[in-house]
């Protein structure tokens, strides 16, 4: 077993409350494109930028466009969750992970068992009507065509955050929380490049470890730093 992980390990023993704070890495080995790598979406060529899509301004405006992009390529459910998923889902159940907090909105920790994640970008499972806020599931988006609209005539919206939409100050209140109070944060499959969601390391008063493919602004800070996939790493914990 290489080192570090061993080193990882090692840290997750002595550790009574680890927190695990994850971006896309996390799922793209599940198959889900990421948004900012090469090929992930921001880099495909549609009518409008990818970025502009999903602003509230464009769901408001041109709704129906954005339910095309959305309906195309934000469809989770057709994913599994991968090692790393399942293996935090253990961790938790074992009564090591006291919560996950995520930058992705495909639901898969849920999937695989996970209990406690705060879903700092909302979830594609969840939409609710812009007028009752009736509830409503994924199927009720993606088995559809055309603009959702509640019973009442409402805009359903997918409980996502777009661009110039505030983060939920519950979800938010929760996982500075946990991380807060963690002796062991793992950061993996992240940049920490997307604000404010990586500021959010700075509230880590434990040990920190790292784990990503390629370095992040943060390397400095942590206690380990493993430079790996990872699918890779925890499939070896």
């Amino acid at each position: 077993m290489d080192e570090k992980i061993i080193r990882l390990k090692e840290l997750i023993d002595k550790s009574k409350s680890v927190v695990f704070f994850g971006g896309a890495g996390v799922s793209t080995e599940s198959g889900i494109p990421d948004f900012r790598s090469k090929d992930g979406l921001y880099n495909q060529k549609y009518d409008y930028p990818p970025e502009e899509i999903l602003s509230h301004t464009f769901f408001m405006r041109k709704t129906e466009e954005f339910f095309k992009f959305y309906r195309d390529k934000l469809d989770s459910r057709q994913f599994e969750p991968n090692v790393t998923h399942y293996k935090l889902a253990e961790m938790e159940k074992a009564g090591k992970l006291s919560a996950v907090v995520t930058q992705n909105i495909d639901g898969l920790h849920q999937r695989a068992g996970s209990k406690t994640v705060y879903e700092l970008h909302g979830s594609v499972l969840r939409n609710y009507c812009m007028k009752c806020h009736k509830f409503y599931g994924a199927e009720d988006i993606f088995g559809v065509t055309g603009i959702p609209r509640c019973s009442c005539g409402g805009l359903i919206k997918p409980d996502v955050v777009l661009y110039e939409e505030p983060l939920d100050d519950k979800t938010v209140r929760g996982a500075v929380r946990a991380i807060a109070n963690a002796d062991l944060l793992i950061i993996g499959g992240t940049s920490l490049t997307v604000y404010p969601a990586s500021s959010y390391i700075t509230y880590c008063k434990g040990k920190l470890a790292l784990v990503n493919k390629s370095s992040t602004q943060y390397d400095g800070m942590a206690d380990l730093v493993i430079n790996k996939g990872l699918g890779e790493v925890f499939s070896q914990l």
